[in-house]
This record gives structure tokens, C-alpha cells and sequence, in this order.
């Protein structure tokens, strides 16, 4: 594969970063796409909905992490305030009129696709469920842990798995895992080029999926 820079900032204080990662376990530039997981279970991005490629592998951004609010109307973002994770929360004053459960909170993060069609892709991944951001709390510990660890390789190359947990009144709800499967520099060194791209038996057309 061709080489691919991984993140800008190779320089940031990353450990200060980690150190702030801590704090969502005790919580509850280019253009980008947005990605999320839809309400089927499948990992989706951009306005047309297209289906991420199985297997794909991804780097997370251990400087890109934010939290803040979100209100939603009816299918639409009637207001959003963020802040890196290393500032407190914003500050937000009475939900915006029309929103269906006033002000929630959100957690973020910025990933690079590595593998695959959309290699050098960047994307957006922000969340206000439970599931979604528990998602969040448990890669930001595992950052915090691996930086304690060795802070040279900071970024965890993720694939885009689904799990579920049984809820009371909803049964089966299924939620975004980012599973770590290994550790690399900021700099996108040379263990970015021992990635495999994923095998699939025939090649298939990705499907785009209605939101």
C-alpha cells in the first residue's frame, strides 16, 4: 500500500492528552465525514449512507477527543456545543425550542481509514446513547493506558466491530466497539505498511443505507 501520514501534531503533549482521556470514565481542518453506526447494526458514513467495508482498519486520533451537548429535534441537529477533552464542558443555556429531550451529552472523536477502499479517509464519530458512549470511556482508557505504557505509540488501529447489551423495555439494543488491534506512532511509521487490507472472497458493491 502507498504510505499514508497518519496525524498532524506529532509533537502535541500526548501524555496531558491522556492524562484528560481519564476523565470520560468518570464521566456518563480537512473536510470530514461524518461515521456512525445506523440502527441495523452496520457501520455507515457520509450523507449517502455508504456502508463501511468489512474489515477495514482505522486510526484513532488520541488528540481529536471531545465532549460537550447535543439537542435534537425530529431527525435533525438543532444545536451542537463541543470542546476538546482537555477543557471543561461548555457551558449551554436553555435547549433550543423544538428539541425532543433537550440538551444530551455527547462524546467525539476523529479517526483515518488505514485499509480498504477509503484509505486516507478521515472521519467524525459523535455519540449521545449509552451504549455509544461507553464505547467512547473504554477506548479513551485503553489511550490513558497505553500512553502510561509506552507514549511512543499512542494510536490504536481499530476495526469497527457491533455489541449489544439486553435492554429492559427495548430488548436487544445494539451498540459501536472500536476493537484495538494494535498500537502506532503519530508519525504513521512503518508499521502503518505491514496493514492488511481485508480479504473478501469476491469483490461486492458496498450498500448505501437510509438513515
Amino acid at each position: 500500500m502507498s504510505n499514508v501520514a497518519i496525524f498532524s501534531g506529532a509533537n502535541l503533549p500526548v501524555t496531558a492528552v491522556a492524562e484528560s482521556l481519564k476523565k470520560l470514565e468518570q464521566a456518563a481542518p480537512l473536510a470530514m465525514v461524518f461515521l456512525k453506526m445506523d440502527k441495523t447494526g452496520h457501520w455507515v458514513f457520509g450523507a449517502d449512507q455508504t456502508e463501511v467495508e468489512a474489515g477495514t482498519l482505522w486510526a484513532v486520533n488520541p488528540l481529536s477527543f471531545t465532549h460537550g451537548f447535543i439537542a435534537w429535534g425530529k431527525g435533525e441537529v438543532l444545536a451542537e456545543h463541543m470542546a476538546p477533552i482537555t477543557e471543561p464542558l461548555p457551558e449551554v443555556g436553555a435547549p433550543p425550542p423544538g428539541s425532543q429531550k433537550g440538551w444530551e451529552q455527547q462524546f467525539g472523536l476523529c479517526l483515518k481509514a488505514l485499509t480498504g477502499e477509503d484509505t486516507g479517509m478521515e472521519a467524525r464519530f459523535a455519540t449521545a446513547s449509552v451504549g455509544g458512549k461507553r464505547s467512547v470511556q473504554a477506548l479513551g482508557s485503553a489511550i490513558a493506558a497505553q500512553v502510561a505504557k509506552d507514549a511512543t505509540k499512542p494510536v490504536p488501529v481499530v476495526e469497527l466491530k457491533v455489541d449489544s447489551y439486553q435492554h429492559k423495555l427495548y430488548g436487544k439494543v445494539q451498540t459501536p466497539e472500536f476493537h484495538i488491534v494494535k498500537w502506532i506512532s503519530m508519525e504513521g511509521d512503518e508499521d502503518v505498511q505491514k496493514l492488511d487490507a481485508p480479504a473478501t472472497e469476491e469483490p461486492r458493491r458496498r450498500q448505501r443505507r437510509t438513515a
